[in-house]
């Protein structure tokens, strides 16, 4: 191979190798988007989670006090 072969080579593999350089960076970024957009929906459904424990827990402890009303009824009566 002369000279005048080599740089037409060289030429092709640095610009196969910064398309394929682009298309792995490509993908990445795409990953890296699902990625943020699924912790996003992970966060939004731990906060509505969170609520809705801290709703129940909220009637539990109603509950629990009708629960005291009720035998302190029963006691006073029997």
């Amino acid at each position: 191979m002369n000279g005048s072969t080599i740089i037409p080579i060289a030429v092709l593999v640095i610009i196969f190798g910064t398309v394929a350089t682009i298309v792995v960076s490509y993908f990445k970024l795409q990953r890296h988007r699902a990625d943020a957009a699924a912790m996003a929906e992970y966060r939004k459904l731990a906060e509505r989670i969170n609520v809705q424990q801290e709703t129940v827990s909220a009637q539990l402890a109603e509950l629990g006090d009708r629960v005291k009303a009720v035998e302190k009824l029963l006691h006073s009566v029997g």
